[in-house]
């Protein structure tokens, strides 16, 4: 069963019927709420990625002869094959429009009460790790790798995670605000008291398909915002003229142009980035655009295809892959995977899981990564991260920590 909620006055309906056992990603394309398990479609771990879109694919038909009208796959992929995916075809899909910029909910601020919170890793080893993959850059094993870091809070009281989305949505309008139910499949516990969720509010859509239209619009390079006028200015055009920036983003651009160009025809891939901010960042951006060579390809099939760029992993990918665990002290899970959906046609979006968090209870792990090239500065990158994390922080109520 479908729905399709269109008046103006009922956009955030949504919002107000999401639940932590659902799924929930608003772009600026559409809103959706998923609900209910119809199908899970994986739960182990080491998952063979070779064959997997062609499973999905075949879960959504079968999902098809047994009554399902439209059936669509959501959920999200882990940024390490090790870990599991979190896919499933849900009993029913509320669609809306997506929020606007001047449109405004009900007042969502939130205060959230924290008596712990810790950095993994702290500052000095953090840095330590930016001077030890530059090392391996100098040496010219890597031309890039994405160092992140995650903060662990621990609050007073259970987290109250509708609220939180609801707070992304409005302080992000136009970008991509997701919330996935994670299931505790490893275990083998589904007790819901160890319910936990995956949410977030991503400036970066991977890719996306409709009908043989392809849309990809990677990121990379970034300055904090200022609440000075003055002063943002000068941060976004000293972004859009830094060497390093423009360096670290070409990579990335380069990479996911390699992977769509036997994917599509008629690749538009812009000469130079222009400029995108959210809340808290700039970031410089590109955007492409292309037409499916096989219209049998599918967002998911697209999505495994660029999944990671150099964006969140690195470049080379295998050797960033063997920096970020060498020195990373925590697993991403699903940070840096990716969130998104594919329906039975094809179509569908996934979006880079950045600016985003795992809630358990009155547990919350946030992260952020910053991008490592040839002249990055421990100092900055550490200093990147941090203002990273304000996107969730905002939506927390916590300013100060």
């Amino acid at each position: 069963m479908n729905g399709v909620i269109t008046m103006a006055e009922e956009k955030d309906q949504l919002l107000n019927e999401y639940e932590e056992e659902d799924f929930y990603l608003s772009s600026p394309r559409r809103t959706m709420l998923a609900k209910g398990v119809f199908k899970e479609l994986f739960h182990e771990r080491n998952v063979d990625y070779s064959n997997f879109s062609e499973h999905v694919k075949k879960a959504l038909e079968e999902a098809k002869e047994e009554g399902m009208l439209k059936p669509v796959v959501v959920g999200a992929i882990p940024f390490d094959p090790k870990n599991a995916p979190q896919l499933i075809i849900p009993e029913k899909i509320l669609y809306a429009e997506s929020l606007q910029g001047n449109d405004k909910l009900q007042d969502c601020k939130v205060s959230v009460r924290t008596y712990e919170s810790q950095f993994i890793p702290e500052r000095e080893e953090y840095m330590e790790g930016v001077n030890k993959g530059l090392t391996y850059i100098k040496e010219g094993e890597l031309e890039k790798f994405v160092l992140a870091k995650a903060l662990r809070c621990q609050t007073m009281e259970p987290i109250d995670k509708k609220q939180i989305l609801r707070n992304l949505v409005q302080l992000n309008a136009g970008g991509y605000t997701f919330a996935v139910n994670l299931f505790n499949r490893q275990s083998g516990d589904l007790n819901p008291i160890h319910k936990r969720t995956f949410i977030g509010a991503s400036p970066e859509l991977l890719v996306s398909r409709s009908a043989t239209a392809v849309l990809a619009n990677p990121l990379a390079g970034s300055r904090p915002r200022s609440e000075d006028p003055v002063e943002d200015k000068r941060r976004a055009e000293e972004l859009l003229a830094s060497e390093k920036d423009l360096h670290e983003h070409a990579v990335v651009v380069e990479a996911v142009a390699e992977g769509l160009k036997g994917l599509c025809k008629n690749l538009m891939v812009p000469d130079k980035p222009s400029l995108v901010k959210t809340e808290t960042m700039w970031h410089l951006s590109t955007e492409m655009k292309g037409e499916l060579v096989d219209s049998q390809l599918t967002s998911l099939d697209l999505a495994l295809a660029l999944h990671p760029t150099p964006a969140v992993c690195g470049f080379p990918t295998k050797r960033a892959y063997e920096v970020i665990h060498e020195i990373e002290p925590f697993d991403r899970n699903y940070f840096t995977g990716i969130v998104g959906w594919c329906d039975e046609s094809g179509d569908g979006e996934w979006i880079v899981a950045i600016r985003c968090a795992e809630i358990e209870n009155s547990t919350v792990s946030l992260y952020a990564g910053a991008g490592i090239v040839e002249g990055s500065k421990p100092e900055e990158e550490w200093n990147e991260t941090s203002a990273k994390l304000r996107t969730m922080l905002n939506a927390m109520g916590l300013q100060d920590l």
